[in-house]
């Protein structure tokens, strides 16, 4: 089990769960929240980094207070930035799967002197994905009509839990290149529900406008960069671009993966995280 801490920071209280030692590595996902059962992704890290495992503002514990600041990707970072500085840490590393390496780039150009590195994958440095036939989240994409049904389903209080469950596993298969890595998903404990809240402010007021791509060229923090060759949320071609702008980041391919790496090519993901601790000076 992972262990909980309630951080008091200049910008509010923020619910973290740790595991690990070494050096401090900071992991969240925009709009997911998290328990003492960790995350897969997450723990992936563990055995080479201490790991904060973040509840962002809105997400359990985590202060929701709106008056000085949002859910916006910006105020994100920025209470990011107050929990590593009440931790005590000059620098930590940063990584992120999803809206959650959308996150890190997003890092990466506000704070650069803070993050040692990023590890990203699985996003778009854009909202371009959403316009991708590719992606269940365009309109032209198959899944697209029943992706919002369950996503609408999931955000309806009234949802009984076998239909959330159910949902969530629909959800779930359509993101996995071999129907059976499901079995190796639901096998440990694992965290991260969706906060509506949170998802509705990304897609609505954040989205429409999202793209980090005019700024990455000038990004010089060391980058790890991956992605699922058929991922069908964030088509692998935008972990591509990102890699390419980014002056100094390499990219690793998961060549039998969906969006979820460290789920469908468990052990390799597990020597991608050896190379990068391997890599990173001090780490």
């Amino acid at each position: 089990m992972w262990e909980q801490q309630l951080i008091h920071t200049e910008n509010g209280v923020f619910e973290v769960f740790t595991k690990g030692e070494g050096s401090p590595l900071c992991v969240t996902h925009l709009y997911s929240e998290y328990n003492a059962n960790g995350n897969r992704f997450a723990e992936m890290f563990v055995p080479f980094y201490k790991v904060y495992l973040v509840n962002l503002r809105g997400c359990g514990k985590s202060t929701d207070d709106l008056t000085a600041f949002n859910y916006s990707m910006q105020d994100s970072v920025e209470d990011l930035e107050a929990i590593r500085k009440t931790l005590g840490h000059k620098t930590w590393g940063f990584a992120g799967h999803s809206t959650g390496g959308m996150l890190a780039l997003k890092y990466a150009i506000l704070h650069p002197l803070s993050v040692d590195f990023i590890v990203a994958g699985g996003l778009c440095a854009s909202s371009d994905y959403m316009h991708h036939p590719g992606s269940v989240y365009c309109k032209e994409n198959p899944n697209n009509k029943r992706i919002l049904e369950i996503l609408a389903m999931l955000k309806d209080p009234a949802s009984t839990v076998e239909r959330r469950q159910a949902g969530s596993k629909e959800w779930a298969l359509m993101s996995l290149y071999k129907e059976q890595s499901f079995e190796n998903m639901v096998s440990r404990p694992n965290s991260g529900k969706t906060v509506s809240k949170r998802l509705d402010y990304f897609s609505y007021d954040e989205l429409p406008t999202f793209d980090l791509r005019p700024q990455l060229p000038n990004v010089k923090t060391k980058a790890f960069i991956y992605g699922g060759l058929y991922d069908a949320q964030c088509p692998y071609e935008y972990a591509v671009e990102a890699a390419e702008l980014l002056p100094n980041a390499t990219l690793t391919t998961f060549s039998e993966s969906n969006h979820h790496p460290c789920i469908e090519e468990e052990e390799k993901f597990a020597k991608f995280v050896q190379e990068i601790f391997q890599g990173v000076p001090n780490s």
